[in-house]
């Protein structure tokens, strides 16, 4: 049976969760984005070559607790697997949670804002790790390229095959897509409204996915 922590309505929140915080922390802490760590690289660079270091310093602890936080949601699989209830995603989804509220308490302010970005990458890879795949199928929630690319190739094998299990994939991919954009539309305005409370949106859709995922005897049970 396939791995319950892999269907869409999962990818689909996660995804609303991944644009509402690359949204949150590009409006409100600094023109940082804290998920797909490209656009962070990119600044890093540009400003590494004209000597700004104060700015090569905002980008690049972003990058680095990114990378710290792949390696967190690493170790939590291989050591939560003899849970006798919980998922290991569960307990990765739990820490998210916490890491926003934290966030949510956090104000503005030039160094605080470095704090509050180096949480929001650190969360977003512990969720980039830990959930991989909608329906069986490689995806990331929290940027959009290899979902543009794989939803295109699906396109182009549907066109040349007329398989429409094809169509079906393509039409997933872009629908993941779509959340990621309504998820930062959502921020955005979120942002505005609430400011550094904003993220407490986020603990709620990370707890109906925390509930979307069914306990292990359940999913035993199933299978």
């Amino acid at each position: 049976m396939r791995n319950t922590s892999e269907s869409y309505l999962v990818a689909a929140l996660l995804s609303v969760t991944g644009g509402f915080l690359d949204a949150y922390t590009f409006v409100s802490r600094d023109g940082v984005f804290a998920n797909a760590q490209t656009g962070n690289f990119a600044r890093l660079a540009i400003y590494l070559a004209s000597g700004n270091w104060d700015l090569v310093l905002r980008y690049f602890i972003p990058i680095f607790f990114f990378v710290i936080g792949v390696s967190v949601a690493m170790w939590i699989s291989r050591n939560a697997q003899n849970s006798k209830f919980l998922c290991w995603q569960h307990y990765s989804v739990l820490l998210e949670i916490a890491l926003l509220f934290a966030v949510s308490c956090i104000p503005y302010g030039k160094i605080s804002n470095i704090y509050a970005n180096l949480l929001v990458s650190f969360t977003c890879a512990i969720q980039a790790e830990s959930f991989r795949k909608v329906l069986g199928t490689p995806f990331a929630s929290t940027m959009c390229t290899g979902n543009l690319r794989n939803a295109t190739e699906y396109l182009n094998h549907f066109f040349v095959d007329k398989e429409k299990d094809f169509l079906k994939k393509s039409i997933q991919y872009f629908g993941i897509d779509f959340l990621f954009v309504l998820g930062a539309m959502i921020g955005t305005i979120t942002t505005k409204a609430l400011q550094i409370r904003a993220t407490l949106c986020c603990c709620v859709i990370l707890g109906v996915v925390f509930f979307a995922i069914p306990p292990k005897d359940l999913t035993t049970k199933a299978e």
